[in-house]
């Protein structure tokens, strides 16, 4: 059984904290090429060998009503709500484009919508876009598929919460970050106990399948005090899934963070008190830590393919759907199609211009070298499964892993001396103390490491 003290050592975190990769991609986005060309794209999506792989849809909704100082996505704060309609008409322009580069009859068992805030959208123009994707691709069900949303609490009502379920999305994420008015304040995202507790109340009466909420650590005026009832309250209110993520500040990158006064930010070592307080807190309601930030109840999917060695990440993060081709839309968004990568245009003007001319606004990607594809499996697994299986590699790629990864796993044995992962030679397991930096472990397979700014990333731990 996983205990508290060995899951949480201070000493090691303390250690290995440092700037890394989450890993939703490998290789990171920061390897993106802008001289990228879409017929790799293209090529990909026409494969005769991926009629059997399910499709993903992400769409990407940019704006927001009122800016969170704290964040690093891609947004547009704007209270006029007139501009949702052009960018849906892009949208329904750009599925247009995207169907008619893939075999459409290939089911659809997951989508999602990002932002941003999606709910900035009205009933009527959510029913459009959700009408759209079903015009254009092959839904799976309800019971067969996972359909999500990110919403914000603060305009999302009851109704919102029905309207959004008829339509189709039966799993919801929340954003709440923390319930203390003075960091709230802090943060520009006023946010009282009862909206959050409204919109989940809602979403249990309507039949979603799934409730996960995000918190954030290390924001202004957070104390380990003040962190703990923020948790204490969120499992009264016990969603499903809880991530709890580190706030990265990095003010040079995002202009919005210099709205917060940076001497209000908690030190390191309180930073560390309110992370082991999370894991004493959640592990001890009852949830499974599932990796990095991310904490389920067992009963939920994320526990369960966990468990049975099926989960699997992508850009949204972790996921129960493996190996689901991702079609990305609109502004910034990014998709995986087999062994390629492609990111959309990140500013509107851009992405409009190109869809309105009737292209895809494809502007940045990779396609993937063999051992791109190889170090992407490898880390995908260590990250989702904390275990690597030697002979499923060999098998599937023809190699002997101890000769292919030498390197690797020489430096790996500073990492078993200090109790974070066990090597034999058939296996490499992440221990219990290990979990934490999963991170800093599958950093030790990615051969671009040398080559990027690790500033640009946040910290490890």
């Amino acid at each position: 059984m996983t205990t508290v003290n060995s899951l949480f050592r201070p000493d090691l975190l303390a250690k290995y904290s440092a700037n890394g990769p989450r890993y939703t991609s490998y290789p990171t986005a920061l390897q993106f090429r802008d001289d990228f060309q879409s017929a790799d794209y293209l090529r990909a999506a026409a494969d005769p060998g991926a009629s059997a792989t399910d499709l993903s849809l992400y769409f990407h909704i940019p704006f927001c009503d009122t800016v969170c100082f704290y964040c690093g996505c891609n947004k547009v704060a704007t209270k006029n709500r007139a501009h949702a309609r052009p960018y849906l008409e892009y949208l329904k322009r750009e599925m247009a484009l995207q169907a008619a580069c893939f075999d459409t009859h290939r089911p659809v068992s997951q989508l999602h919508l990002g932002g941003g805030t999606p709910t900035f959208m009205s009933h009527d123009e959510m029913a459009e876009l959700m009408d759209a994707a079903r015009e254009h691709f092959s839904l799976l069900p309800d019971d067969q598929a996972e359909y999500s949303i990110e919403v914000d609490p603060r305009e999302a009502s009851p109704e919102t919460i029905a309207h959004l379920r008829k339509l189709g999305f039966n799993r919801l994420s929340l954003g709440v970050q923390d319930f203390d008015p003075l960091v709230q304040q802090a943060i520009n995202r006023i946010q009282p106990l009862d909206m959050t507790a409204s919109v989940m109340q809602a979403a249990r009466h309507t039949g979603f399948h799934s409730i996960g909420v995000d918190l954030i650590y290390g924001l202004p005026h957070q104390t380990v005090e003040s962190f703990t009832r923020t948790l204490d309250t969120m499992i009264e209110l016990a969603p499903d899934r809880l991530s709890v993520f580190a706030y990265a500040h990095m003010p040079q990158l995002f202009k919005m963070q210099r709205q917060m006064d940076a001497a209000t930010l908690p030190s390191p070592a309180t930073r560390l008190a309110i992370l082991q307080r999370v894991v004493e807190r959640l592990t001890a309601a009852g949830y499974v830590y599932i990796g990095m930030d991310h904490f389920a109840l067992p009963t939920d999917e994320l526990a369960r393919a966990q468990e049975q060695r099926t989960l699997h990440r992508n850009f949204q993060g972790y996921s129960t759907r493996a190996e689901c081709d991702l079609i990305g839309f609109g502004a910034s968004s990014i998709g995986k199609v087999g062994d390629v990568y492609a990111q959309n245009a990140k500013d509107l003007p851009t992405y409009g211009a190109a869809i309105g001319a009737g292209k895809l606004a494809i502007t940045r990607g990779i396609r993937l070298t063999a051992d791109d594809r190889l170090r992407r499996d490898v880390i995908t697994q260590l990250m989702c499964n904390l275990e690597l299986r030697f002979n499923e590699f060999e098998a599937m790629y023809g190699i002997r892993f101890a000769d292919t990864f030498e390197p690797e796993l020489e430096r790996l044995r500073g990492f078993e001396q200090d109790g974070l992962v066990s090597l034999t030679n058939r296996k490499l397991e992440v221990r219990t103390a290990g979990r934490m930096l999963v991170r800093n472990i599958a950093m030790v397979f990615d051969r671009y490491l040398g080559q990027q700014t690790l500033e640009r990333f946040s910290r490890t731990v």
